[in-house]
């Protein structure tokens, strides 16, 4: 079907799977089960599999993580030829299954581990395991061919991250006119946040310096640092006092942060943070869908919006496979209890 023929039906089709998603005020509904046979039976129509409960839990996240992939896969098919953006955003499991894979060859596993499947629009040549020259050869990450020891795993996994960061703001390039504005705003913001998390955390439970911290981040163009979309906000904290309530008062995100009383001693939070950043941008993809109807952007936030139900499922799941109360849970997620 032809660009516009397709947009129409992709974003009448998204709202529908949305309708029945457990997103915004519905996500609720998830927190409110009480044992992961419940949760199986709550989530898919067929017969709970006799599975002891840490085998369970892990079928259900797999379940709703290929059901999630085949529902993004079939809009995407929709279109002919579908922006860039789209694909590389489904890149991200190409990504994630090489940092499990490396991970694994490092380890001396004879198997290839647990992978997430995008089928088509894969990069990897799985079939090539063990053969890590062989899988990332087609990909835009080919330098990666040799397993490393495992204590150097992370300096690759933060490699693969730059190239999926990369991958993503060169699709968003591609966009043009208002298209590509409005998505250069939706992932600045995105990252800007992840940024800014970071930064947090690595001040307040690593006690890194700001260089330390500097070589971690994400960047549009590292050549222009204070100037960067994606880390000027955070280049602004480095230097900040995490226990000091008067450097952070007028910060321009300080609606973020854990309340302060006087006289109280006060220190960033961290994981008060992350949930108030988890909230600003499920608002954020949430306004994008509806405002942006039939665009590329609307089926980006809708790919975000369901990574969100996932996350929550996954929470839900390994909550209650471990005995966390469901208050805890809410808490977790960033999800109001009702």
């Amino acid at each position: 079907m032809d660009s516009s023929a397709a947009s129409a039906y992709v974003y009448a089709k998204a709202s529908g799977m949305l309708a029945k998603s457990f997103v915004g005020n519905k996500a609720s509904k998830l927190f409110s089960i009480n044992s992961l046979r419940e949760l199986y039976g709550f989530l898919f129509p067929n017969e709970t599999p006799a599975l002891p409960e840490t085998l369970l839990a892990k079928e259900i996240e797999a379940s709703c993580e290929k059901r999630f992939i085949d529902d993004y896969i079939t809009l995407v098919g929709s279109y002919t030829q579908p922006a860039k953006i789209l694909v590389s955003l489904l890149h991200y499991y190409d990504y994630n299954n090489l940092k499990v894979i490396g991970a694994a060859l490092s380890l001396g596993e004879k198997n290839l581990p647990d992978i997430s499947d995008i089928r088509k629009y894969s990069m990897m040549n799985y079939k090539s395991w063990p053969n890590l020259g062989k899988i990332t050869s087609k990909s835009t990450i080919s330098w990666y061919n040799k397993a490393v020891d495992i204590s150097e795993q992370y300096k690759i996994d933060s490699k693969i991250d730059e190239a999926y960061i990369s991958e993503i703001w060169s699709a968003v390039k591609e966009l043009s006119g208002n298209e590509r504005e409005d998505a250069e705003k939706f992932i600045s913001t995105e990252f800007s946040f992840r940024n800014i998390l970071w930064v947090l955390r690595l001040k307040v439970y690593y006690k890194m310096s700001a260089q330390e911290i500097f070589d971690r981040l994400a960047f549009a163009d590292k050549s222009q640092p204070k100037t960067d979309v994606f880390a000027r906000q955070a280049l602004k904290i480095l230097d900040k006092d995490t226990e000091n309530w008067d450097e952070w008062k007028n910060w321009k995100y300080v609606s973020l942060l854990n309340p302060h009383e006087d006289g109280v001693v006060w220190e960033v939070n961290p994981t008060w943070v992350e949930k108030s950043v988890k909230r600003e941008l499920n608002k954020m993809y949430s306004s994008c869908f509806h405002k942006n109807p039939m665009s590329v952007l609307s089926l980006v936030s809708w790919f975000k919006i369901k990574q969100h139900e996932l996350d929550c499922i996954r929470t839900v799941a390994e909550g209650l496979r471990l005995d966390v109360e469901s208050e805890k849970l809410h808490d977790i997620a960033g999800i109001p209890m009702n």
